[in-house]
């Protein structure tokens, strides 16, 4: 029955971010919005949403492991294994300037929240300069987009238009955004308590499946995505698109969830999770920073690494403690 519940959960968040985002995309389209502000906004804090409502759900039910776990986890895993797979299918070319000047950001980013983790516990005021820090990387993202002579630009006009079975009025396109909220919210609660009562059956701690199988869940349509782009050879799409992932997960999910609620980060997390976040940063750093490809080879060797780290977590070589299950946690949210 657990794992029917965070099955189900997980097919209902990525069933409501995805008609979230039609919907939204539908309205913004109506509105005459510029097709780069919506790629660069409610595109990307769309398929964004499911990791943000299970964040902010997880700190409401009392698992903040489960919400910082599914952050980290993500990004670790949109760096070994979204680019690590797609790589072996076909090399990922990074000698776009957009992925240099975002990959620089995001390792530059990576390694700031690593040292803000340190302080031992993440706070409203923090999370506010993490939101601001996405405001101002969006804005000039947009301008940067918009001057470049690549094609850049025209990359996330087509990711709109590509963007298929939208409603055709506003009336509908609002009844799909607030479908997708709804299986968010709904989606987000029969994930977490299914994450929470499969750790307290495993006797694993909640950190745990919020690292792997909530994070490897909720980076799925990452991993597809990529996949695609590799198949059709569009490597620059595969990186571009994990690079804004991660930002998204650092500056604006763990930053509303911390304005949301005080979040503290495990001593685990500090000696073991964010050390191999950074690490994954800097193994593709050489080549986002020289523009050099993602060799098949290498490929195989960041999807291992993951399986390596998804290993050390279940068999305890990551010394983590089975931290203890409060009861808030297994009750429904107000």
């Amino acid at each position: 029955m657990t794992y029917l519940m965070v099955a189900a959960g997980l097919i209902i968040l990525l069933v409501g971010g995805d008609v979230l985002v039609r919907g939204a995309v539908t309205l913004a389209r109506r509105l005459e919005v510029p097709p780069l502000v919506i790629g660069l906004t409610v595109v990307a804090f769309g398929t964004s949403s499911p990791e943000l409502v299970v964040s902010v759900g997880a700190v409401l039910r009392g698992v903040p492991e489960i919400a910082i776990g599914n952050v980290v986890g993500s990004n670790i895993a949109n760096i070994l294994l979204v680019l690590g797979l797609p790589a072996l299918v076909y090399p990922i070319a990074c000698d776009a300037g957009a992925v240099r000047r975002d990959g620089t950001i995001m390792l530059a980013i990576s390694a700031a929240f690593v040292a803000l983790c340190w302080t031992g516990r993440l706070v409203d005021w923090q999370g506010a300069i993490m939101a601001s820090l996405l405001c101002g990387y969006l804005t000039w993202s947009y301008f940067a987009a918009r001057d470049e002579s690549d094609a850049t630009a025209e990359t996330i006009v087509d990711e709109i238009e590509g963007i298929a079975a939208r409603p055709h009025s506003i009336w509908l396109s609002l009844a799909f955004i607030l479908a997708g909220l709804a299986g968010l919210v709904y989606g987000s609660d029969l994930l977490v308590r299914g994450g929470v009562d499969l750790a307290r059956a495993a006797g694993v701690p909640e950190a745990t499946i919020g690292l792997t199988l909530i994070a490897l869940g909720t980076s799925l349509p990452e991993l597809a995505t990529s996949l695609v782009a590799a198949i059709r050879r569009h490597g620059d799409v595969a990186i571009g698109n994990v690079i804004g992932s991660n930002l998204f997960n650092i500056l604006g999910i763990m930053g509303i969830t911390a304005m949301v609620r005080p979040v503290p980060v495990p001593e685990q997390f500090l000696t073991y999770d964010l050390l191999v976040m950074l690490l994954a940063s800097l193994l593709v750093a050489p080549f986002v920073l020289r523009g050099s490809s993602i060799s098949r080879a290498y490929g195989g060797f960041l999807a291992l690494a993951y399986a390596t780290y998804v290993y050390s977590l279940f068999h305890g070589m990551s010394a983590m403690s089975n931290s203890g299950l409060t009861q808030a946690a297994l009750q429904p949210l107000p």
